[in-house]
């Protein structure tokens, strides 16, 4: 796995957090397609109108008093996850894997009660992970069990991948692993681990945990320099099409892999961290201005693939 120090990231195109705000969120997103990204029930409506499927949704909490109703639906469920609509950065997601007599186990192995449960609902509701602390509404969902060769990657939490799409093509991709440290969620800023991904195979190039280079993962002690993921090019177009479904022109894809329903969407994110150029030890700049230089764009998702497999591949490393 090579890495590229910081220093030498910011020579080979690394872009800032000011370019990223102004130069392309701010240039290609339409405040008025945010609604779409920053609230995932609403999220989940749009994919399904583009073909680009989700977990399953068991129940929208919109008002206090259906929270009783909550408490009849996880009598019969094993696992699932709690998610704020208009949360961000992985705040206030709970999952749930199994039940243990009447405690809930956590991703991180942690025991919940029901009736913390129906607090954490009760707090979503209020705003108290929502952009603004504005009202919000609880999504609960069915539990993503990961593809047994990528759970294998991640310790206790559902390993996922995050996809920069610039104009509909995919130009950069991570992995993210859960860790101790980040409470087996995949958010790099809380400790997971962040592996680069070429994006013309799906195959690992790098690794970092706060942003060090990394080579094993920090609790399974896992190689993470030999990975690769099945059913890329399909997660490609998943992503791709994205863009025709929101109309932004800037965006991360975050994509999980179910080990019975394949690939699944989510959440969009409108204001993609910059950690993931760390992670693939290359800048976004020169990707960004590949794409900004076309004279012409291509129209379909496969084709804006095809094109970002052909001009973002890896040069294969000679021993």
């Amino acid at each position: 796995m090579n890495w590229i120090s910081p220093f030498r990231l910011k020579r080979a195109g690394m872009l800032s957090m000011n370019r990223r705000n102004v130069g392309y969120i701010g240039r290609y997103n339409e405040r008025s397609s945010y609604p779409l990204v920053d609230n995932k029930l609403k999220t989940k409506l749009i994919a399904a109108e583009y073909d680009v499927p989700t977990p399953r949704l068991l129940q929208v909490v919109r008002q206090q008093h259906e929270i009783s109703h909550f408490r009849e639906l996880v009598d019969e469920l094993d696992g699932f996850a709690i998610k704020p609509a208009k949360g961000s950065g992985g705040k206030g997601i709970t999952v749930i894997t199994r039940r243990d007599g009447d405690d809930y186990i956590k991703a991180s192995g942690a025991p919940v009660t029901l009736e913390t449960l129906e607090r954490h609902l009760s707090n979503i509701l209020a705003g108290l992970y929502s952009l603004g602390g504005t009202p919000d509404v609880a999504i609960v969902e069915s539990l993503v069990q990961p593809a047994a060769d990528l759970a294998k990657c991640s310790f206790q939490g559902v390993p996922d991948i995050r996809i920069v799409v610039f104009q509909g093509y995919p130009v950069m991709a991570m992995l993210r692993l859960a860790t101790t440290d980040s409470d087996g969620k995949a958010n790099l800023h809380q400790g997971a681990v962040g592996v680069g991904l070429d994006i013309a195979t799906g195959h690992s190039l790098n690794a970092v945990q706060f942003n060090r280079a990394i080579h094993l993962h920090p609790d399974t002690g896992l190689a993470l320099g030999n990975i690769a993921i099945e059913n890329w090019r399909q997660m490609l177009e998943m992503a791709s099409r994205c863009y025709e479904a929101t109309g932004l022109g800037y965006m991360g894809v975050d994509l999980v892999v179910d080990a019975i329903e394949g690939p699944l969407l989510l959440e969009l994110n409108a204001r993609p961290g910059l950690a993931i150029q760390m992670a693939n030890g290359e800048g976004l700049l020169p990707r960004l201005r590949t794409i900004e230089q076309l004279k012409r764009f291509h129209l379909t998702p496969e084709e804006r693939v095809a094109y970002a497999i052909k001009a973002f591949a890896r040069p294969i490393q000679q021993n």
